[in-house]
């Protein structure tokens, strides 16, 4: 498809996204005498409306693989990281989730505001030992409140193709909690990819794992377990052709 054609799509998606971004951030202050749930799903809907808009304007759908392995209650997420997508979609394709991020993110405008409203598990990546203290005790606290938690473990967004180590964290989180691990995988740097302003067409798949075994386990073994059948999947789902654009 002609370039000039696809940045023109973009550049509709991404005035709209920028337009309700500054609508709904400073309405969704006027929610914090609500509880956490009432302004996630809020919240969300600002992010339900920008996945329609990306379909509407830039042809980008998705498919669910596997919807029937999510469990009821608090689960530990682990998701593959390529693109801004999933931190909006998985919204609306997961049950009600806080994730694990970079306290840094709340410096950004509007944005970090949403995101400090929903009392996500915000983290110094540099703290090194105390982060993953933290992260396992405010983690616990939230699975037991019902809430998900959702890790990416890869720590950042990961462009397709590339493998980088998984870190541990989440699957401490899930050693010592003794909640379910939900891996999740999908190819959404495809179509949306890292840093890019274009948007690409096409239908993007998600494909939720069976839950991985946590309690009496080691570490290492489930993030072991959770890696190789996140990336057996990407094997399955990835389309090298559509790499690198």
């Amino acid at each position: 498809m002609n370039k000039i054609f696809l940045y023109f799509r973009s550049l509709i998606f991404w005035s709209v996204f920028l337009v309700s971004t500054l609508i709904f951030a400073p309405v969704t202050l006027l929610t914090f005498p609500f509880s956490v749930l009432n302004r996630y799903r809020f919240i969300s809907q600002w992010a339900r409306f920008n996945i329609w808009w990306l379909k509407i304007t830039c042809g980008v759908r998705f498919n669910i693989i596997g919807q029937e392995n999510l469990p009821e209650g608090g689960t530990i997420f682990l998701s593959k990281h390529q693109s801004t997508w999933e931190t909006m979609a998985f919204q609306q394709i997961l049950p009600p989730h806080v994730w694990v991020l970079k306290r840094e993110l709340f410096k950004v405008p509007f944005f970090g505001w949403g995101l400090k409203m929903l009392k996500p598990i915000a983290i110094d990546r540099s703290a090194g030992r105390r982060a993953v203290d933290q992260l396992v005790r405010q983690g616990i606290k939230k699975l037991e409140s019902n809430w998900s938690v959702m890790i990416f473990p890869e720590g950042t967004r990961v462009k397709p193709g590339q493998n980088i180590r998984y870190k541990l964290g989440g699957a401490i989180l899930a050693s010592q909690a003794k909640f379910p691990v939900v891996p999740v995988a999908h190819n959404a740097g495809e179509f949306w990819p890292k840093h890019s302003f274009i948007k690409y067409p096409g239908t993007i798949t998600v494909v939720i794992g069976k839950p991985v075994k946590s309690y009496g386990r080691k570490p290492e073994e489930i993030i072991e377990e959770v890696r190789d059948w996140i990336e057996t999947q990407m094997s399955e789902i990835s389309d090298e052709s559509r790499w690198g654009r």
